[in-house]
Parts: C-alpha cells; sequence; structure tokens
C-alpha cells in the first residue's frame, strides 16, 4: 500500500516534470526572437528596439522573483538552452566570470558603449535601432563562442541584465533543501549556471543571487528534496 509520503513525492514529481516541460515550450518559442532580432533588425532596424523590452523586462523581473525571467522569458537563455546546450561541452563555468569585479566592469563597459553609439544620433529612432541589433550581434556572439567552448549559460554568468538582476532581488524566491539530503550533487550537476548547492544552505534555503529558478536541480534530485 502506498504510504503519504510516496504519494505526495509522486506528486511533486509529476509537478515538477510539468513545469518542466512548461518552460521547453516557452524557450523553444522564445530563442527565435534572438534570429528575427538580429536577422530581421539588419534590414529593419526597428526590430532592435526588442532588445531594450528584454531588458528591461529582466530588470523589472528582478524586483520580483530574481533571476527568474533569465531561465524562463529570456530568448538568449532559450538559444542557449535549447539549441547550444546539445553540442556544449557543458563544463563547469570558472568561478571568476561571475566574480563581483569583473561583472560590473562589463556591466559598466556595456552600458557606455551603448550609451556612446546612441549619443551620436539620439534624434533618429532607426539609428537606435541599429544599436541595439549591433549589441545583440556583439552579446550573442559572445554567448556562443562561449557556449561552443564552455557551458551553454557561461554568458548568463557575467551577463549585465543578470548582473542587475542578482543585485536588486538575487536573494528572493530561494531554493530550500528538505532534511535528508545524501550530498550526492545530482542538483549541481544539472544547474545550469554550476552553483554550489549542497554546501550553501543554512536552515534547509540557499540564497543563490545567480540561480535562475529553471527547476533543473529539482529535477534532478533523486530523492526530492528541492523547491523554491
Amino acid at each position: 500500500m502506498t504510504s503519504s509520503l510516496d504519494t505526495k513525492d509522486v506528486e511533486r514529481d509529476a509537478e515538477w516534470q510539468r513545469l518542466a516541460a512548461l518552460r521547453r515550450k516557452i524557450q523553444l518559442a522564445l530563442w527565435v526572437i534572438v534570429a528575427i532580432t538580429i536577422i530581421g533588425g539588419l534590414f529593419y532596424p526597428l526590430l532592435g528596439f526588442v532588445v531594450p523590452v528584454v531588458m528591461l523586462t529582466g530588470i523589472i523581473g528582478g524586483f520580483f522573483k530574481g533571476r527568474y525571467v533569465c531561465g524562463w522569458l529570456c530568448p538568449r537563455g532559450a538559444f542557449l538552452d535549447r539549441i547550444l546546450r546539445p553540442v556544449s561541452p557543458e563544463r563547469e563555468i570558472p568561478a571568476w566570470l561571475r566574480g563581483r569585479v569583473f561583472r560590473w566592469v562589463i556591466f559598466a563597459s556595456l552600458m557606455g558603449f551603448m550609451i556612446w553609439q546612441i549619443s551620436l544620433n539620439p534624434g533618429d529612432a532607426y539609428h537606435w535601432g541599429r544599436v541595439f541589433v549591433r549589441i545583440c550581434i556583439i552579446t550573442t556572439a559572445i554567448g556562443v563562442v562561449l557556449a561552443l567552448f564552455v557551458n551553454p549559460r557561461t554568458w548568463c554568468s557575467f551577463c549585465p541584465v543578470g548582473t542587475m538582476q542578482s543585485a536588486v532581488g538575487g536573494s528572493k524566491a530561494p531554493l530550500k533543501i528538505d532534511d535528508g539530503c545524501v550530498e550526492c550533487r545530482a542538483c549541481e550537476r544539472a544547474c545550469p549556471m554550476s552553483l554550489a548547492i549542497v554546501d550553501r544552505g543554512e536552515n534547509g534555503e540557499l540564497r543563490l543571487p545567480d540561480c535562475l529558478k529553471c527547476s533543473e536541480c529539482q529535477l534532478a534530485c533523486p530523492k526530492n528534496l528541492l523547491h523554491f
């Protein structure tokens, strides 16, 4: 006879599987936006305004659920997860890439470059669009190279918008580990951001600023102990 605990585990696993399937569907629909923005933007520069919309969505979302937008609703994140992951070596992301100084230097450099480019012709919306397309091409190219040689989400470890989300809401919606963890580290191997999960729990809560809330760790846990 199935115990109530077993039933709860089965129901929880089914719910996480449903969420994972939903996330895959969302990402498969969203990654196309990257291609449309880059290719279409070369001919229709106003498509470049997709870039600031995505950036603002991520930053605003950061105030409520940290990097949830990165994990679920970012078109480039979807491209990295669904298109490049199958051909990536999926090595561990180097810790220095998520270092505070490095990340804020990248943030200041890219934002400064974008503002400078816009200032060259601030009254022309088409010029703004071309600048946004150019930024999208440069950052996506960096993301592709890093995905092919390191990890699909390497770019996300120092993405300026991700850095901002981590800063304004990194402690929101923490990951929790129930009692009974055997430290198999299956969760860490599944984490797209190469986060240290097992070693950073305090009273069962992990406030990881760069957690994408993607639930990959939940699906990987053989004992169904992780939840948000």
